[in-house]
Parts: C-alpha cells; sequence; structure tokens
C-alpha cells in the first residue's frame, strides 16, 4: 500500500526543512520525499507521517533531519569536476596570494570548501595547492572542509574511494596522492597522509551564524546555493564576503550565479567573483 502524504504533511516538512537548512523542497521533490518516507516510516515503525513529524519537531541534535535530508539529496561529485575553476587557481589565484603573502604580515594560506560532501572536491582543491605550492617557500596551508551531512563528511574523512571515482586523475597525481588498495582493497584508493593532513573536515549549517578568527583567501561553494531561495542566497553571499580576506576570491558553482542577488563582490570571469 502506497503512502499517503498530505498537504499539510508535506508543507510542514518542506518549512521545517526550509527553517532549519535553508533548503527549499520544491514541488518536484514532493514524489521523492513520499518514496523517502515511507522507508524511514517502515523501517523506525513510525505509524503515520504525522507521527514522524512530531518525532523530527522534538529531536534536538536535529540529526533526524539531517539523515532525512541526505536521503533525498543529490550527492553528485567527483575529482576536478569544473575544471576551469582548478586551472584559475593554478594560474591566476593562487600565484597572485602567494606574491601578497609574502609581503604581508601573514603567510598562511586559508581556503574554505563550504559543502564539501564526500570530500572529492575539497581533495581536488588540497592537491591543486600542493602541486603549485611544492616549489614555493609557502609551506603553510589550511584548508577548511564543511557539510551539514555527517554521513558525507564521514566519508571525507576516511578518505577512500572507487576506481572509477580518480580514474580521470592523472597517473603521476594518483601516484603521488592517492594509495593504491591491494587484496581486500583492490580496486579502491587511499588518500594519502600528506594530502589528508592539509585538510580539517567540520561539520557546519551553512544557515546557521559562522565565524572565523581568520578570514579565508579563497571560498569555494559550488553547487549549494542551488538548493536555496533567493533571500537565504543573498544572506550566506553576504556572510561569505564578510569572512573573505580583502585580496580573496569566491567560486560558485557553472550552472549558479550572482543575478538578482544584492552582494558587494566584483565579477571576474563567469562563477568566479573577488572582494
Amino acid at each position: 500500500m502506497q503512502l499517503e502524504l498530505s498537504e499539510r504533511d508535506y508543507t510542514d516538512l518542506s518549512n521545517l526543512i526550509y527553517e532549519k537548512c535553508g533548503i527549499y523542497l520544491h514541488k518536484g521533490k514532493r514524489e521523492l520525499l513520499r518514496a523517502r518516507l515511507a522507508k524511514v516510516l517502515r523501517k523506525h515503525d513510525f505509524a503515520s507521517v504525522r507521527e514522524y513529524y512530531s518525532h523530527l519537531v522534538g529531536d534536538q541534535t536535529g540529526k533526524e533531519l539531517i539523515q532525512l535530508l541526505d536521503s533525498i539529496s543529490t550527492n553528485l561529485t567527483f575529482f576536478f569536476r569544473e575544471p576551469k575553476h582548478f586551472d584559475f587557481l593554478t594560474n591566476t589565484a593562487i600565484p597572485k596570494l602567494i606574491r601578497a603573502k609574502r609581503t604581508g604580515a601573514g603567510k598562511r594560506l586559508n581556503l574554505w570548501c563550504a559543502g564539501c560532501s564526500s570530500g572529492e572536491e575539497a581533495y581536488s582543491i588540497g592537491i591543486t595547492l600542493l602541486e603549485k605550492l611544492s616549489d614555493s617557500n609557502l609551506r603553510e596551508v589550511s584548508i577548511l572542509a564543511t557539510d551539514i551531512s555527517t554521513r558525507m563528511l564521514n566519508v571525507a574523512i576516511r578518505g577512500v574511494y572507487g576506481e572509477e571515482k580518480v580514474e580521470k586523475i592523472s597517473y603521476e597525481l594518483r601516484r603521488r596522492y592517492f594509495q593504491k588498495g591491494v587484496k581486500n582493497w583492490e580496486g579502491f584508493y587511499r588518500v594519502k597522509p600528506a594530502l589528508r593532513e592539509a585538510i580539517e573536515f567540520r561539520r557546519l549549517n551553512l544557515v546557521e551564524h559562522f565565524s572565523f578568527n581568520t578570514p579565508f583567501d579563497i571560498i569555494f561553494c559550488r553547487n549549494v546555493m542551488i538548493y536555496f531561495d533567493k533571500p537565504t542566497q543573498e544572506k550566506l553571499v553576504n556572510r561569505f564576503y564578510n569572512v573573505l580576506s580583502k585580496e580573496g576570491y569566491f567560486l560558485i558553482g557553472h550552472s549558479e550565479s550572482l543575478t538578482g542577488i544584492g552582494h558587494s563582490f566584483r565579477y571576474v570571469q563567469p562563477s568566479i567573483y573577488a572582494k
């Protein structure tokens, strides 16, 4: 028997997700949500969607809501996705920032990968930085990678990926930054310690207040804001602006735009902005 998802229940769940996570659940997600709810109710023996909703409201940790979001989210990501951004890092952003760091007080290069999912993007940023900085005196690099999903963060922290995930990475980079699995781990690759230790993974909800002691030189927030409505996007973009350094860059997904959003960023090229 198919689970019934009433208009009231759908509206209340959508509003709860928006209130807690800032994610706008459009009508096209209703059938997917209904299917996921049916599995949750069977697994945890809830009598109705209304009972499950009450459980979500009463869960002070927010973990149950995040698990529901995980089940309806598309976590499509891969290494060096949207490669023009990494070309920009290598050829423009990093050289400029290194020059600025050498003449300034702070030597550490700080980056933030916001909405890092299962880690491929954060590790791609790390590889790009380590490759570019290998011949530089600037050795201190700090990469913060955050996501709302503890499940995705656990995958990222583990740093183990199937062969199909890394096959498009060049042989040299694979050899340098990944350990190839053997025996029971054949067909898998593990991120090597030097790369893993360059990145701090942390759970963070972007719609909640955040502040940092040190500004970031580069912020990646790619293919994340598509889940938010315009008011939430505008609020988030301006908060990113406030935690970016004077020379810093802000990168969004190629399919995203700041059009229609009030902000102070300077346009550099499609999906790349500067403070």
